[in-house]
């Protein structure tokens, strides 16, 4: 069975209220554990290091695993600290490059139709509906995610961007993936999508913010919730991040550019050609996958993935919480 908006939106505020709940448990910790860290440590990658950066960053942006939760990760494991959020948000903008090439026809017919649409004031097309909706399930992550950027970014970075929050909210958001994986009726093609769905999703996307979430897992979930067959909700899950990754993308470009000082730019430029090619891939991966497999194998591996995390700052593995 499918759940209803308000058990939905239930669901929502508490996976929300678990993921800033388990951000202060986090920092707790890492007051205790570790008191004289008192920021995370970034630095600027070289070329090789953003070529293997934009590699995580495609393969994990549109796979329901958090290309965040990678990029922080992946790092650490190498040895090379934390990449900062100005250049994992640049590099996001060679993901928005390949959604838009794989669904250019896509985004044409939507635009197009959406056009005729208004001019003909036939508000119940299609192509409206879904526009409409994508424009709306933009605005809540939009609104927190400038909240967070100039207002409370300090916190953002040095707590919420933990390791500790990024292994448990992994984990609380595999259960919530297991869960609509059971309950989901996955009845409706993307030829049915509302301008509610536009909504819901767009205000499960806002949880991305929390790194670990996952953007693509989070509007998936919420998708297989409401109903939409498994492809269909990954392809509307593609077709809303467009707006929020671009300018979330948009907006640390400068400051990622600065932070590359003098190799002008180069190891940018590397990670979103690397991210671009990834990204296609992974999209054409996942939409083949989702039409004949379920979405189990993803809620396995993020079980894993923030138990490993865990078991690895047990264990010291880790140069920073």
């Amino acid at each position: 069975m499918t759940r209803s908006p308000r058990q939905f939106l239930f669901s929502l505020l508490f996976a929300f209220g678990l993921g800033l709940a388990f951000s202060e448990a986090a920092w707790s910790v890492r007051e205790t554990v570790e008191p004289s860290i008192d920021t995370v440590t970034t630095w600027t990658p070289n070329i090789w290091q953003a070529i293997v950066l934009g590699a995580v960053q495609g393969l994990t942006e549109f796979l329901p695993i958090s290309s965040t939760a990678h990029l922080k990760v992946v790092p650490e494991l190498l040895g090379w600290g934390d990449p900062g959020v100005s250049f994992t948000a640049a590099i996001q903008l060679g993901s928005i490059v390949a959604v838009v090439w794989y669904f250019w026809s896509d985004l044409v017919q939507v635009f197009r139709g959406s056009w005729q649409a208004i001019a003909k004031s036939d508000y119940d097309s299609p192509d409206f509906r879904i526009a409409f909706g994508i424009a709306l399930g933009t605005l809540p992550i939009v609104a927190v995610g400038l909240l967070v950027k100039y207002v409370f970014l300090d916190f953002y970075e040095s707590t919420v961007r933990g390791l500790g929050v990024i292994a448990i909210v992994s984990i609380v958001m595999a259960i919530l993936l297991a869960f609509a994986e059971q309950m989901g009726k996955r009845e409706r093609s993307f030829d049915r999508l509302n301008v509610r769905d536009g909504i819901l999703v767009g205000m499960a996307q806002m949880l991305a913010l929390i790194p670990g979430v996952s953007r693509s897992g989070s509007t998936i979930t919420a998708a297989l919730f409401l109903g939409l067959e498994r492809a269909t909700a990954a392809r509307f899950s593609f077709l809303l991040g467009i707006p929020a990754i671009t300018l979330a993308g948009v907006l640390e470009l400068k400051g990622a550019i600065e932070e590359s000082g003098g190799a002008g730019g180069l190891p940018l430029l590397a990670g979103l050609i690397s991210t671009v090619i990834f990204s296609y891939g992974a999209i054409a991966w996942l939409i083949r996958y989702l039409q004949t497999q379920n979405a189990w194998v993803f809620v396995w591996y993020r079980l894993a993935f923030g138990a490993a995390i865990l078991i690895g700052m047990g264990v010291g593995a880790f140069s920073t919480y």
